[in-house]
């Protein structure tokens, strides 16, 4: 069961992902334009650094869980490498809670100051003068979803870790290894290491 709710945020996550960069892809080309505009017609867009700005805030949110689902958060690991694989299971976990506590804090007060420009309707100091709570909304609905999928990931690698299953803590937590990397990048492929493992595990 677990496993099959690991699958089902994994593929929320990746909508997010491509729901994110299509809107970071209009942001883009809206300022090309706004860009050309200026340099060849003379004219502006009013509001385009702004709303990529809104944009480019709002999708970073929904790329933290693919970001966690796919343990491509940065980590110095010259040695957890070393480590026996219960201590390194430990601090995956260890690592897990700390990253929860963090973020139940930082989800809550953004959905406060969400709550707070919804109800004062704070509005941009820009000439657009942009309701706050709209870009807001989708800040906080990123961090929400990353949130949701951190606590189930934290419960799934506690029980693993209950277990005693250190591979499967290091399947939801730990640090990829070479080999994961290849595997995540070649989508599976036949591909053959130094050593001679194979990337594909399948």
């Amino acid at each position: 069961m677990l496993a099959n709710i690991h699958r089902r945020l994994e593929h929320i996550s990746r909508l997010a992902v491509w729901v994110g960069g299509a809107a970071l892809m209009a942001a883009a080309f809206m300022v090309t334009v706004d860009v050309l505009c200026r340099k060849f017609l003379g004219i502006t867009m009013s509001g385009s650094d702004e709303y990529s700005g809104y944009v480019f805030s709002a999708t970073t949110t929904w790329a933290y869980s693919y970001c966690l689902l796919h343990r491509s958060n940065v980590r110095i690991d010259a040695l957890y490498s070393l480590l026996p694989k219960p201590v390194a299971a430990c601090l995956d976990v260890v690592g897990c809670i700390l990253l929860f506590y963090y973020m139940s804090i930082m989800t809550y007060y953004a959905g406060v100051s969400f709550v707070d420009s919804w109800v004062s309707d704070s509005r941009s100091i820009t000439t657009l003068g942009t309701p706050q709570w709209i870009p807001q909304l989708f800040w906080f609905a990123g961090l929400v979803l990353f949130f949701v999928t951190l606590v189930f990931v934290t419960l799934y690698a506690v029980l693993s870790l209950l277990q005693r299953n250190w591979a499967l803590v290091a399947k939801i937590a730990g640090v990829p290894s070479i080999a994961d990397v290849i595997e995540e990048e070649t989508q599976g492929q036949d591909v053959v290491l130094a050593t001679g493992d194979t990337a594909n595990r399948t």
